[in-house]
């Protein structure tokens, strides 16, 4: 446990820099261009890093063995980089630079954010990590409610403050998990690992392709309600777009607030079997919003819905990684990103689009509708979230 909180510090620092970045970045763009669709594409240069690079930075962690270990050597080269373009974000001085530091950015937290979470299950036993994953994502939560409770105050002192502020953090971040963990000492059995090779045809398995369908699903309705929430409360509810921002809020503070009792929970009873119950249970919630026109029971229904989204998604990586071996969980991470990422890319525009067609009302409806189909894909995954000692399991 001492471990795993330790290791939170490295997912803290990554929630602190995405914060702040995605908070005012923004702002900087819109003092450089007048077209909002072309800041908000800029705005996903990271989902289509995390696209390409994250999978391949993922696998190459898998084979990769230093003196400092498979995944540490990525944190090594990653974190400063990341901490030194963060850093330079606000010095900007014209387009072209900000864009620079921007991309520049986006490639060394893409170098070490795979690496990173995979650690997670590196040094931990698989009985004990929807608990780990829980701990990590609440570290995650409470690092983003510094950058927004924190930053924003400190942006008032000075727009560089916060961003040098959050580099420094990343640096320490480091420092942390280099004086505290040593892979080859506390990953699980990581000289036997690191002989083994991959067997693709058997970690692509069954289990494996209908969980990443499930993931796309049920990230595409999250990914889709969130960015255009704002957009559906101003104009279907007449909510000032304060309100409305303030509402997301609740949907949020109930995932951190979550985060370790639903780990602990698909940790006793089943990964898949939580997270049946979290999409079951958020699928409804966005059913009963589409008939909700008071901010009081969005609000409330909000707040639940944070708890169902925390039994998802504090399970999945988790179980991503329980239906293949342990040899492969660098991969695994990357696939998680790549699905995710895409989910990211794919779900504002294609909701924005379903809008157009009818009316702001439909928002939460095509919620469900994505959440019925992880729903379907979750229920081909014959497979408990246990991880199986014989491949042969795996593709039942």
């Amino acid at each position: 446990m001492k471990k795993t909180f330790l290791l939170g510090f490295g997912f803290l620092s990554i929630s602190i820099a995405w914060a702040l970045y995605n908070a005012f970045v923004p702002l900087f763009l819109e003092d450089l261009l007048s077209n909002l669709a072309l800041i908000g594409f800029l705005m996903t240069i990271d989902n289509y890093i995390a696209l390409f690079l994250q999978p391949y930075i993922g696998h190459k962690s898998d084979k990769t063995n230093t003196r400092f270990g498979k995944r540490m050597p990525y944190l090594i080269i990653g974190m400063p980089l990341a901490a030194l373009f963060l850093a330079l974000v606000p010095f900007y001085v014209s387009l072209p630079t900000l864009l620079f530091f921007m991309v520049a950015m986006n490639l060394s937290m893409a170098i070490f954010r795979s690496p990173t979470i995979a650690l997670m299950p590196d040094i931990t036993p698989e009985q004990n990590r929807t608990k780990a994953n829980g701990i990590i994502n609440f570290m995650g939560g409470i690092g983003a409610i510094i950058a927004f409770a924190i930053g924003s105050k400190l942006y008032e002192l000075g727009q560089p403050i916060p961003f040098l502020a959050a580099s420094g953090i990343i640096l320490l971040s480091l420092f942390i998990l280099l004086r505290n963990i040593n892979e080859k000492r506390d990953t699980i059995e990581y000289t036997k690992h690191m002989k083994q090779k991959i067997n693709y045809k058997e970690e692509f398995n069954r289990p494996t392709i209908f969980l990443l369908l499930a993931i796309f699903f049920w990230f595409v309705a999250y990914q889709g309600m969130e960015s255009l929430f704002t957009i559906y409360a101003t104009n279907e509810l007449g909510m000032s777009d304060g309100a409305a921002t303030f509402s997301l809020t609740f949907f949020s503070l109930t995932f951190v607030l979550f985060a370790l009792p639903s780990g602990w929970l698909g940790a006793k009873f089943g990964k898949k079997k939580i997270i049946m119950i979290g999409v079951i249970g958020l699928g409804t919630i966005f059913l009963s919003l589409t008939f909700i026109h008071s901010v009081l029971l969005l609000r409330i229904l909000l707040l639940i819905g944070g708890m169902f989204w925390a039994c998802i998604n504090i399970n999945s990586y988790p179980f991503i990684v329980s239906t293949g071996s342990e040899h492969s969980i660098g991969s695994r991470t990357g696939l998680y990103y790549l699905v995710s990422s895409l989910a990211a890319i794919t779900g504002p525009p294609v909701f924005g689009q379903i809008i157009e067609l009818t009316d702001y009302s439909i928002l939460f409806a095509a919620s469900t509708i994505s959440m019925v189909f992880a729903l379907i894909s979750l229920s081909f995954v014959k497979h408990s979230g246990n991880l199986e000692v014989s491949t042969k399991n795996l593709n039942a």
